[in-house]
């Protein structure tokens, strides 16, 4: 080890034993652990005294746009030649080098920090260990830009450490800081749930790009939460552009790309452009498809005969059994109410035939009381008819009217039951569950349709390369994703500053069909190109 290796060992051990003597002195005075108040300026004062700092970086409010260095710097024309001024305008630039920590707040309340600036100076690792305490404090930060910072890789995992404690953050830009170990890759995990993440300028190579993509997707995981990326002015060749690519044929997260600024070739621009359009499925992954669907069908298989049991348990028996004793008692109620009038029928005619043969006697009177007697039956019977109908005629009535009820019962249970298959929690489904194409043997999948923006300018890519981009763009425009629910492919594709002539119809052709998909407003060509060095 040399000199100065021994001497930043010794410094460290330094720093560390100092922080151990000030936490035994504040454990003697009873002093209790500090609890942050979400107010970074004080948080991060307070916290760097305890530890020991004799130089505390600032907090400050970061400048607004287009108010650099030299807005601030500018003297007055008057006052040039004062010396009090040459004076203050070296001291504003040394202050503005020197190391601080910028933020921009939401609402102008200090408790609403909602992004983190840090540049140009390096963060070791007791200054971690204040940012681990003061970072999840902060209920509304979303970005952290870390530019430039020295980063190794014993601090980049002491920082890996502080995202999950930081609920809000969604964004990171970790750029200018190359790591030995090439551990980028673990960003891109579960633990982190990041949206937005930039690489820009860390020295990533072909070997960082193969975790990047084992990341991205693998045969048995698949990131869900990071939303856009960028790996802009990387060491980056065919090998890893086709290891990235590896990575988009089974993730369906990613909506942004940028791969600028690199050193991809015809055969890197290929293997991107062939997994924008219907693509081959391997033998491996042919067998992990028949594997899921054999899963999937198992389970569908398992919950058939328990839906159906459901189904019966929920059909109401109080409706069945209430309609059975109605249809009971109204024949109940018919057979009653004929019954007795037919018995007083039968008491009125014997009454009647008693009183016509006390009142008269001869052949007459037989005559009388046989025509009354008939009468008197017509009109029972007529009033029994007519009982009987007033009577059954509601329960005849009642007969339709409960088959339409069983109907309408059995298609209100069709409903309840689509209604619980559609209530239930949606999952996102595997990229090779999807509908499939057979084709000369092979299995197709309909390609990765959820990346809507690619960026590779100022690449190595030449008339070969653009020619493929140029078939899927057209097998995208041609043909719609089956199942794809808004999955439209891409809206942008930035392909500018490569290997091919000014002059290519390929290009020419490229451009038009991205004309008419681009959503957003159309901009001169030097603008995009201005964006996309800026990006």
């Amino acid at each position: 080890m040399g000199k100065k290796g021994e001497r930043g060992a010794k410094d460290k051990n330094a720093a560390l034993e100092e922080e151990a003597r000030n936490a035994a002195k504040r454990a003697e005075h009873g002093e209790e652990e500090y609890q942050c108040t979400g107010i970074l300026e004080q948080d991060f004062l307070e916290i760097c005294t305890r530890a020991g700092f004799q130089e505390i970086p600032k907090v400050i409010v970061r400048p607004h746009a287009h108010a650099g260095i030299t807005a601030v710097d500018e003297p007055d024309p008057q006052a040039e030649k004062e010396v009090t001024n040459t004076l203050a305008q070296i001291q504003s630039k040394y202050n503005y080098f020197r190391p601080s920590i910028q933020v921009e707040l939401e609402h102008e309340d200090p408790k609403t920090t909602r992004e983190i600036f840090i540049q140009s100076w390096k963060i070791e690792e007791k200054m971690l260990t204040v940012l681990a305490k003061c970072l999840p404090a902060l209920s509304h930060l979303q970005t952290l830009r870390l530019w430039k910072v020295g980063l190794t890789d014993l601090t980049f995992s002491m920082l890996l450490s502080i995202f999950p404690t930081c609920t809000t953050l969604k964004t990171l830009v970790l750029e200018g800081n190359p790591l030995p170990e090439r551990s980028f890759y673990k960003l891109i995990s579960e633990e982190t749930n990041l949206v937005h993440l930039s690489l820009r300028n860390n020295d990533i190579d072909d070997e960082a790009a193969y975790l990047i993509g084992q990341a991205l997707s693998s045969l048995k995981s698949s990131n869900k939460t990071l939303a856009s990326i960028n790996l802009s002015c990387n060491h980056i060749t065919d090998v890893g552009a086709t290891h990235i690519a590896n990575g988009l044929r089974l993730n369906r997260s990613l909506l942004s790309l940028s791969l600028a600024h690199n050193r991809i070739g015809d055969e890197g621009a290929l293997k991107i452009a062939e997994i924008l359009a219907p693509f081959a499925l391997t033998h491996v992954e042919v067998v992990e498809r028949r594997r899921l669907l054999l899963e999937k069908e198992t389970l569908e298989r398992s919950r058939l005969p328990q839906r159906h049991v459901e189904l019966k348990s929920e059909r109401p028996s109080s409706h069945v059994s209430n309609t059975a004793i109605d249809k009971l008692q109204t024949v109940k109620t018919t057979k009653d109410t004929k019954k007795k009038k037919d018995k007083e029928s039968a008491k009125k005619e014997k009454e009647k035939e008693k009183e016509e043969k006390e009142k008269g006697q001869g052949s007459g009177g037989a005559v009388v009381v046989s025509s009354t007697t008939s009468q008197a039956k017509k009109e029972d019977t007529k009033e029994a008819k007519q009982a009987k109908k007033g009577v059954e005629r509601p329960a005849a009535e009642q007969k339709p009217s409960r088959g339409k009820g069983t109907k309408s019962s059995n298609k209100d249970k069709r409903a309840q039951a689509v209604e619980v298959e559609v209530a239930e929690p949606t999952e996102i489904v595997n990229p090779l569950l999807e509908q499939a194409e057979h084709r000369d043997g092979k299995v197709f999948l309909p390609g990765n349709r959820v990346l809507i923006y690619l960026n590779l300018i100022r690449n190595r890519i030449t008339e070969m390369g653009l020619k493929g981009f140029l078939a899927a763009v057209e097998q995208q425009t041609s043909r719609v994703a089956p199942g794809g629910k808004g999955s439209t492919g891409l809206l942008r594709l930035s392909l500018g500053k490569n290997n091919y002539p000014a002059e290519s119809k390929t290009y020419a052709r490229i451009q038009e069909l991205m004309m008419a998909r681009d959503p957003l407003p159309k901009v001169t060509k030097a603008m995009e190109e201005e964006a996309a060095v800026a990006f």
